[in-house]
């Protein structure tokens, strides 16, 4: 029996993850004490592995599935297939700079502003790659530096032919470096809390990161392992879907029925029932959470006992099955 390695990511993304794991329906236990935690699933084998790590890591195949920020896909360029966004550890990468900086509100003027005096721009990050494409791909740095790679230094090597601006490899605490060891930072803010009491400002937003399920293109393709990918895939969009949505139960009276229908929303349509009370009918169905509160003043008017529960899943299998459908 073949088992799918799946890889998921240590520290911030980490409790995150175990959550939704465990909303999946899955028992993680022993993580406290290894990076091979247990889970009730005999045909996986899950390891924590540095977000940092995992594309890389999926897309040679060392493991089969994993879960890892898109900000480390795209700066890794690893070769995945994504299977799904899953929505949370929501995060921004950002160009800032200190807040005394009054002038200097974008990524532009931060060049312009270095390269027309010919001074050395100095840039901390973990995210050289991204940084280097995001300098490359600026029309002030164009004008001044043409088709030259910015100098990208760490304590192993360094690239590029641009001594006008050096990216500096950070080892966290990235927020600290300005501005004795760097004039700007690229890095990830959730709140802006941390960049607000280091005296930062974000000058550019290059992108909005979440998790993200990613597999290995040719495990995919192996008929054994891919029933239990998409086993996975299934639950873990169960729980994503599970999270937008409010399952409410209510009573209304056969007359009023179709003027709640016309304002009701469902996925498929909702489900109603008669009751034991002559003239009255129960209706169970699905609705989005954020149009909740919208829709209560009509709940109020036309129903009765209304019940509403926060699914733990609900699981897009038609969707799902096409997907699998298209990969064999």
């Amino acid at each position: 029996m073949k088992k799918v390695n799946f890889v998921v990511p240590k520290g911030s993304l980490e409790e995150a993850t175990i959550k939704m794991l465990e909303e999946s329906g899955y028992n993680i236990s022993g993580r406290s004490r290894t990076y091979r935690p247990k889970i009730n699933d005999p045909k996986i084998r899950l390891k924590l592995l540095r977000p940092q790590e995992i594309p890389l890591f999926v897309a040679e195949g060392l493991h089969d599935i994993g879960i890892t920020g898109l900000d480390w896909i795209l700066e890794s360029g690893a070769d995945v297939e994504t299977l799904s966004d899953l929505e949370y550890g929501r995060v921004r990468m950002v160009v800032c700079v200190p807040k005394s900086w009054r002038n200097i509100n974008t990524f532009s003027d931060l060049l312009e502003s270095f390269l027309s005096q010919g001074r050395t721009l100095r840039i901390s990050t973990e995210y050289l790659n991204s940084a280097s494409k995001l300098v490359k791909l600026n029309p002030v740095y164009r004008k001044y530096c043409g088709d030259k790679d910015p100098v990208i230094i760490t304590p192993w090597w360094r690239v590029g032919n641009n001594l006008q601006v050096n990216i500096f490899l950070s080892f966290g605490a990235t927020e600290a470096k300005p501005d004795e060891d760097a004039d700007a930072i690229i890095d990830i803010t959730e709140t802006g809390t941390t960049l607000e009491q280091n005296n930062l400002k974000p000058i550019e937003e290059i992108m909005v990161s979440t998790a993200q399920l990613i597999v290995n293109k040719e495990s995919l393709n192996d008929s054994e392992k891919r029933e239990k990918i998409y086993d996975i895939l299934s639950v873990l969009k169960g729980v994503v879907e599970g999270r937008k949505k409010l399952h409410i139960f209510l009573n209304v009276n056969e007359e009023k029925l179709p003027l709640l229908l016309k304002a009701l929303p469902s996925l498929k349509g909702p489900t109603i029932s008669d009751l034991s009370t002559p003239g009255w009918k129960a209706i169970d169905t699905i609705i989005e959470k954020d149009t909740f509160l919208e829709l209560l003043p009509i709940l109020r008017k036309y129903g009765q006992g209304l019940v509403v529960h926060e699914p733990r899943q609900i699981l897009p299998l038609e969707e799902i099955k096409e997907e699998e459908e298209a990969v064999r």
